[in-house]
């Protein structure tokens, strides 16, 4: 039997979280699927989660170098082993919303020539109230930018707001052909921080995308946010400013400086009416 979804969820020490996250998966209609656990933790906190499922389509794997939360590396351990035509990088605390899976096998079906479709993104979790609004605003905001990116084509504009506007989505809300991810290499894992935010850009610019308008994953806020953190340590703003100037480098480096600019004029100016 064909798979239609190759699910990768790296995961680091987060058991019940994990458990939701697989469940939502499997409960997908429409769609054949497999799931990769790869487990970060040294002591192998996930095994007992993921072999107590008892399915079939679920395989542990633990890694043999634990990385400490280093997720470019983890989540290359995992696609090359993936047999589905499309791969989702799903994180460990996020979960899949009822029917996205066949949504996405649809949007795909009548999109051949398009490598990368994402969806919406709906925060929750247990951070205070204020943080859990404003997660909510950003990514209505962006769904709203990436919906009007679409009138550009599978291309342009999505990539030019990865590189010079706040991101349009998270890993979770994707979903890449497997060919698409394995002419990208997968990860950088010289980014440490910014590495998902790498990753589409140059799956918008290689492959391209399509925007699917409607929720495409529960996206677990904690307190403080991870992304949007009010107050992030010294090491975090430099962290994200390393990796943002690694991607645009990368960008430059390969598709040359006349087309960089160019696009940062069309972000800075077109895309800004919008």
């Amino acid at each position: 039997m064909s798979i239609d979804f190759s699910v990768i969820i790296p995961t680091f020490r987060r058991p019940s979280e994990l458990i939701e996250a697989i469940s939502s998966v499997l409960q997908q209609q429409g769609a054949t699927i497999e799931v990769f656990v790869i487990d970060d933790s040294p002591e192998g906190s996930a095994e007992a989660v993921a072999k107590g499922l008892r399915d079939p389509r679920v395989t542990y794997l633990k890694n043999p170098k634990p990385t400490g939360g280093f997720p470019s590396v983890v989540r290359n351990i995992g696609w090359p082993m993936a047999k589905g035509t499309f791969v989702h990088f799903l994180d460990d605390d996020d979960v899949v919303t009822e029917g996205h899976y066949a949504a996405v096998k649809a949007a795909f079906a009548a999109n051949p020539a398009i490598g990368l479709v994402f969806g919406g993104i709906a925060p929750f979790g247990v951070g205070p109230a204020s943080q859990l609004d404003y997660e909510r605003q950003y990514f209505a905001d962006a769904a709203r930018k990436a919906a009007l990116s679409g009138r550009f084509g599978p291309r342009i504009a999505f990539t030019g707001r990865m590189l010079f506007d706040k991101t349009l989505l998270v890993c979770s809300s994707s979903v890449i052909r497997r060919e698409c991810a394995a002419r990208l290499n997968g990860f950088d894992p010289s980014i440490r921080l910014m590495e998902d935010a790498d990753f589409h850009v140059r799956a918008m610019r290689e492959c391209g995308a399509l925007f699917l308008d409607r929720t495409a994953i529960r996206y677990r806020v904690g307190s403080p946010s991870l992304m949007h953190s009010p107050n992030p340590t010294e090491a975090q703003k430099q962290g994200e400013r390393l990796g943002h100037r690694q991607m645009q480098a990368k960008y430059r480096k390969q598709h040359g400086a006349l087309e960089f600019y160019a696009l940062a004029l069309f972000t800075r100016t077109v895309l800004r009416m919008f």
